[in-house]
């Protein structure tokens, strides 16, 4: 099928053909020929690279109305806003935070870009733009397997097809075992393919040698193994270095945020990429003119420029977004071509090596398992060193389908001839060759009916007004994919349970007078159901209900209090301590003086060491309240980065949760007619950090 064909205006077939794309990948074909152009629902499972961005604007460019473009990250929203705004005669509009806004200005746009929490909370703040959409298209549908992301999708895909009826709803999936039964629940036809634009070869690392599942074998020149260094770590070395010399990019993937910026400090030792990219003493040291040429031609065709080599430019550009140790350690690596990417970077910094990486200023990243699954960076190599993570208990296997997206990074197409990938085995090569070579990745199975996602969830519908009864709720709740993979469950009685559980928070009045019915609901009909004041402000601002639950009681506890006691810290030490709050490591050498710290301030907190339900994370909040605090007071971002051991980036999230909570704290003060004004007034001096145009009083 050709671009002339598309149902599409001529402006857009014109920068289709203009962009290269002249004949539809068999995918996208299949696509069409499914419907996707006409208004049907689609599920597409297909390999990374194949198109799918291309079916998504089809089924968005077609629909006979607005258009939203659902992903599970901002990273990957923003990416796929700023490639949506390229398309002719289209607005495109991006939401992504402010939970307790109905966001009403997107209802003037063709297409909104939004993360589903985005979504979900723009529902129960009652968007009206919600009811007009024609298309409903879903990035990354098998994280529906997700326990947390998973439900709030699950819940917003149900919710939409009740608000919009008859919308067209076009899921996007990894290869997974089960797109049929996604499909069969969107009532959606399927395309399925294992169709790539460049070949993949997936193979096992032992012993000096690749074994890939072509029946082909790569040799590889790993030296000897001294006794303090890591088989593993070097052999990945040898990996990368043998790309990149062969005119190639790679991704090396980790467990873990040390282990990705250990790897990054030992590639930057390579010479080949200290040649390649950073100009240094090795180019050309010790090689005849052949050696020479052969460096040059491969320098061209991975974007390095022999004259002006990139990594020194790229190192100066590190070190003036940030000064901290972390962004150092950076600097450093991308001097020699490498970089590092993990959720601990800023976001300057993660922005800068993407950028890098795609501008092929870069040869190689080293990045844990969410690079995978979030923004476009596909490499010629992919190396997975780490196919264990640890869980807090132990170390337990990497998911089939977590290690299959990380492979098929691998292939950049009009770039590479073909893509690899790698695994890296630790002990028993043919145990991984069988588990993430041979077998298929595992079957999508919904998370809804964890305890704490069926509370969130119930009390938005009611508090939405999209259920006033129980009939009401389990007529939602069977239209979700749970409902659909087990059709025998009775979800009356769990109904029931979690119910009686939001009234005894006090969000939820059950009429009726059964088990979970409570006085204020005792008058209504049997089997009614109402969100109280509280309940729909804890809806409406997007917090869990036992943040809010929390949250109240802090309101509560702060009105008893003698006023000289209540201080910015006990605004924060209260929602620090919510379920909302990402928690923050705390290091046995710190450990004394947090305690000392929360000792001489006890009387400032809404609770009392020894009143703590886990004093553990009691200690960690009053830690997550300290580095606040002190950012608010004026101390450096590079100051609270190396005092408190987080990274820069942890920082910025710790930052922008404290700024929604404390929002929060402060809607559920007024819905309680309370005069407790210390979560809007700390509010207001954390937002005095921020500078007019949104960025960091100091970037970290």
């Amino acid at each position: 099928m050709f671009v002339r064909d598309l149902p599409v205006s001529a402006a857009v077939r014109e920068q289709y053909r203009a962009s290269g794309i002249e004949e539809l990948y068999p995918p996208q074909a299949a696509a069409v020929e499914a419907g996707v152009t006409r208004g049907e629902n689609v599920v597409a499972a297909i390999p990374t690279a194949s198109g799918k961005t291309l079916i998504a604007e089809l089924a968005m460019l077609t629909a006979e109305g607005p258009a939203l473009y659902i992903v599970p990250l901002r990273a990957l929203a923003r990416e796929k806003y700023e490639s949506f705004t390229e398309l002719p005669g289209v607005s495109v509009g991006i939401s992504t935070g402010d939970f307790d806004s109905p966001a009403e200005e997107l209802g003037e746009e063709d297409i909104v870009v939004a993360t589903a929490e985005k979504v979900d909370s723009a529902i129960r703040n009652g968007a009206s733009w919600v009811a007009e959409l024609a298309c409903v298209v879903v990035d990354e549908v098998h994280l529906l397997g997700r326990p947390r992301r998973g439900p709030t999708l699950e819940i917003t895909l149900a919710t939409l097809q009740r608000r919009a009826p008859g919308v067209q709803v076009v899921a996007l999936s990894a290869t997974v075992e089960n797109p049929d039964a996604i499909a069969d629940w969107l009532d959606a036809e399927l395309v399925e393919s294992t169709w790539r634009p460049v070949s993949l070869r997936t193979g096992v690392y032992a012993d000096g040698d690749v074994e890939f599942d072509d029946g082909s074998t790569l040799a590889v020149d790993v030296p000897p193994v001294g006794p303090n260094d890591d088989r593993g770590t070097e052999a990945t070395a040898a990996l990368v270095a043998d790309a990149v010399d062969d005119g190639g990019q790679c991704l090396a993937f980790v467990r873990s945020r040390r282990e990705a910026e250990s790897l990054a400090a030992r590639l930057a030792e390579e010479p080949s990429l200290q040649e390649r990219y950073g100009g240094g003493p090795g180019r050309g040291a010790g090689s005849d003119g052949a050696d020479a040429e052969r460096g040059a031609e491969a320098d061209t065709e991975n974007g390095a420029d022999a004259a002006d080599p990139p990594g020194p430019r790229l190192a100066a550009a590190v070190r003036e977004r940030g000064g901290t140790e972390t962004g150092r350690r950076l600097a450093t690596a991308v001097e020699s071509g490498v970089a590092f990417h993990h959720a601990g970077l800023s976001s300057d910094h993660r922005s800068l090596v993407e950028s890098a990486y795609r501008d092929r200023e870069v040869g190689v990243i080293c990045a844990t398992p969410t690079l995978a699954a979030g923004v476009n960076v596909p490499a010629r190599r992919v190396v997975v060193r780490d196919l264990e993570r640890y869980t807090g208990e132990e170390m337990t296997p990497l998911p089939v389908l977590e290690v299959h997206q990380m492979c098929g990074r691998a292939g950049r197409p009009h770039l590479d001839p073909y893509g690899e990938a790698v695994l890296v085995a630790a002990d028993d090569p043919g145990a991984v060759r069988e588990r993430y070579v041979d077998a298929g990745p595992e079957a999508v199975e919904s998370q809804l009916t964890e305890r704490e996602a069926l509370r969130t969830h119930m009390l938005s519908v009611v508090a939405s007004g999209f259920a006033d009864s129980k009939r009401g709720v389990l007529d939602l709740l069977d239209a979700t994919f749970f409902a659909f993979q087990s059709p025998d469950v009775d979800l009356s009685g769990l109904v029931d349970e979690v119910a009686a559980e939001l009234s005894g928070m006090g969000l939820l009045a059950v009429g009726g007078g059964n088990a979970a019915g409570d006085a204020d609901g005792s008058d209504a009909p049997e089997g009614a159901l109402s969100a109280t004041d509280l309940g729909a402000t804890v809806s409406r601002q997007y917090v869990r209900p036992e943040t809010g639950a929390r949250l109240v009681e802090a309101v509560r506890t702060i009105e008893s209090m003698p006023a000289a006691d209540v201080t910015p810290l006990t605004a924060l030490g209260a929602v620090c301590a919510t379920p909302d709050t990402r928690g923050t490591y705390l290091g046995n050498r710190e450990r004394a003086a947090i305690y000392r710290y929360a000792t001489q301030h006890a009387a400032e907190f809404t609770t009392a060491p020894d009143e703590a339900a886990d004093f553990e994370s009691w200690l960690c909040a009053v830690k997550l309240a300290r580095i606040i605090r002190e950012w608010i007071d004026g101390a450096a971002p590079e100051t609270l980065v190396e005092q408190y051991r987080i990274g820069p980036g942890d920082l910025e999230s710790h930052l922008e949760r404290a700024a929604w909570l404390l929002g929060a704290a402060d809607a559920l003060a007024d819905t309680l007619d309370s005069e407790v004004s210390v979560f809007a007034s700390v509010r207001e001096d954390l937002a005095a950090s921020t500078d007019a145009e949104g960025d960091r009083r100091r970037r970290p």
